[in-house]
């Protein structure tokens, strides 16, 4: 099948931190921009919409993204949300997970094929690991339930173990990095039947074995450019999107 309307919706995951547009100063491209750029050479007049932006929960992503997607009438639609939910405290999972498959029912009654991801582990090197490890893997189990009940395509990252790999991250230490964007794109383009250049699934060699006191030293120094920014934000009640618009806010051609 060839698609020829995409709409990606969510978060960081899905705006592409942190892979930088390489033509495009201050904006990140990501795997969902690889992966319309490879639809894009199927279908002319091919559209593609991103309204993803960096920190949104997921009741904002439903309430800013859902309905203009809708609107847009696309045939192929992304979803990918709760990854910012369950790092707060008073997040319920099952109730997050309820509200997701709501979502993605309305999202399939349009007629549109849905991606729906589980996510990779970030987890094992972030602090607070003991409670958002389980959240992590419960929201995982209840999207592949979620796709087989919703006639969902599911997109296992989860599944695959290079993404244990340092290299496929930032250096933040939460988003993805130009590797790991192109092979979520790889995973993603395979799922819909759709080869991906070969290139995306090559590993990225590993980061050298570091000391004891390297590693005590890399872990002080993000906690201060990453952690401590980011604790700022949640205790003044701020987000890392706020100010931030969508970088593809409707459907049209890729330039």
């Amino acid at each position: 099948m060839a698609w020829s309307r995409y709409a990606a919706l969510g978060d960081s995951f899905t705006e592409g931190m942190d892979d930088p547009h390489p033509a495009t100063p201050g904006i990140f491209r990501g795997w969902a921009d690889l992966v319309a750029g490879e639809l894009s050479k199927l279908t002319p007049d091919f559209g593609y919409a991103n309204l993803a932006v960096r920190g949104r929960l997921f009741d904002r992503i439903v309430t800013e993204q859902v309905g203009p997607v809708l609107e847009m009438k696309p045939d192929l639609i992304s979803f990918a949300a709760g990854g910012n939910d369950v790092l707060r405290r008073n997040c319920d999972p099952p109730t997050l997970m309820k509200r997701f498959e709501g979502v993605i029912g309305e999202l399939r009654g349009s007629g549109a094929d849905v991606l729906i991801f589980r996510f990779a582990d970030v987890m094992s090197r972030l602090p607070g690991n003991k409670l958002i490890a389980p959240r992590i893997l419960y929201l995982n189990e209840a999207v592949g339930e979620i796709a087989e009940r919703q006639g969902a395509r599911l997109v296992d990252l989860w599944a695959d173990g290079e993404f244990a790999n340092p290299a496929m991250w930032s250096t933040d230490r939460l988003h993805m990095s130009l590797f790991g964007h192109q092979r979520v794109a790889a995973h993603v383009l395979t799922k819909l039947d759709v080869p991906p250049p070969a290139q995306w699934w090559e590993l990225p060699p590993w980061p050298g074995r570091k000391s004891w006191a390297r590693t005590r030293a890399d872990d002080i120094q993000w906690a201060g450019k990453h952690l401590a920014p980011w604790v700022k934000r949640r205790l003044q009640g701020r987000s890392s999107g706020d100010n931030v618009m969508p970088k593809r806010p409707t459907l049209g051609p890729l330039t």
